[in-house]
This record gives C-alpha cells, sequence and structure tokens, in this order.
C-alpha cells in the first residue's frame, strides 16, 4: 500500500452535530445550552408533522401546533402554575426540531436507550431557558396528563380514530374543547410560517412573564 493516500480514501470523521440555521452546531451526543436557540426551534417543530403526516387537511399538523395545545391544556389543568411550569409544557417536545417526531409504537420498539438520548437534549433546552434540567415529578405528571388530552383530540379530530378507540389508547378527555379553543381553533392544522410564527409569540409571552 502506498505510503501516501488520497484524501477519497481516508473516512471523514463521524459526525454527531446538526447545523441549525441560525449557524450552531448543536452536538446531539453532547448537546450544550449554548448552542440552543428558539428560533431553530420554532422553525424545526413547525415543519416536523405529528402522526407521521397522517392527518386531514391542506397542511401537516405540526409539532409547534401540538405543544401549543399541550401549553394551553396544561395551563387549564392547572390555574395556579406559574408561566415557567407552562413553558415547561411549550418545549416538552422541543428535542423533536432535531431528532423529529416517532410515532410512540416506534418508540417503544427503540426502548430506553431513544429516551436518555432525547432527554439529554430536553436537559439542554431547559438549561438554556432557566429551568430545571429535570422537572419536579408533579409537573412533568401533569404535562404528560395534559398531552394525553391533545393526544384524544388530534386522534379522532385529525387522525382518523374513532372514539372509542381512542379512549383505549389514550383514556378519556378530562377537558371538553370548550376548556382550551376559546380564542382559536387549534387543531387547524396550520402552514409551517403560521405555525411557527403562533409558538414564538406564546413563547415571548411566556417569557415576559418570568
Amino acid at each position: 500500500m502506498s505510503a501516501s493516500r488520497s484524501r477519497s480514501d481516508v473516512a471523514a470523521p463521524a459526525r454527531a452535530w446538526q447545523r441549525m440555521l441560525s449557524g450552531r452546531r448543536l452536538d446531539l451526543l453532547d448537546p450544550s445550552p449554548g448552542d440552543v436557540d428558539i428560533d431553530d426551534i420554532a422553525h424545526g417543530l413547525a415543519r416536523v408533522a405529528r402522526w407521521n403526516g397522517q392527518t386531514q387537511g391542506a397542511h401537516a399538523f405540526s409539532v409547534a401546533q401540538h405543544v401549543l395545545l399541550v401549553e394551553e391544556i396544561a395551563g387549564a389543568l392547572n390555574a395556579a402554575w406559574p408561566a415557567r411550569w407552562r413553558l415547561a409544557a411549550l418545549l416538552h417536545d422541543a428535542p423533536e426540531y432535531v431528532i423529529g417526531d416517532l410515532i410512540s409504537p416506534f418508540k417503544t420498539a427503540i426502548g430506553f436507550d431513544y429516551k436518555a438520548f432525547e432527554f439529554r437534549i430536553l436537559e439542554a433546552v431547559h438549561v438554556r431557558f432557566g429551568l430545571p434540567p429535570t422537572l419536579p415529578d408533579e409537573i412533568q405528571s401533569e404535562i404528560k396528563r395534559a398531552d394525553r388530552v391533545a393526544a384524544y383530540y388530534e386522534a379522532t379530530r385529525l387522525a382518523g380514530f374513532a372514539e372509542d378507540e381512542a379512549l383505549i389508547y389514550f383514556g378519556r378527555p378530562e377537558l371538553s374543547e370548550a376548556h382550551f379553543s376559546n380564542t382559536r381553533d387549534l387543531l387547524a392544522p396550520l402552514p409551517a410560517p403560521d405555525a411557527q410564527k403562533l409558538f414564538l409569540q406564546r413563547f415571548s409571552d411566556l417569557g415576559s412573564e418570568l
């Protein structure tokens, strides 16, 4: 073998970072809070489809809309919550801006390693925006409670689930839509730029209350 090797013969180093439109590089294996930017999160979440895109409407129902829905439901279920916990609800799926929205059956098949990977990114997001790296159990439990309510309505309004089928997988919703959609229909799929704008506005509103 020749002592000198062409550049094409040398394997490129493995890349574990994602370049963002802001110019940041987020290391997916060791994410730094300093590399987290809310504009990157909003842009990504507004372009990631819930339910693998299998929803009704001219536009995908994005993760950005989903987290807006969960945040509003969490607030309706916990009227005394300070803004920081509502912010945690808004950011609960933030890692999906880089890893996408894997449907629950696939997450189950992959197992714990995927969740650990997801949690590392979420911890970096929390630290970046002044939240505890790991939320208190009772707060996390309430966000999951709101997430199940959102999933029920998404499933039945958008993803083709019959009500009895949705009850099996998501349980009976604890709130009617009237309790969390008084000002706009949060279940109406929006174009990505509109969902991105709504997400950023809500983030700004909550940030001004911290």
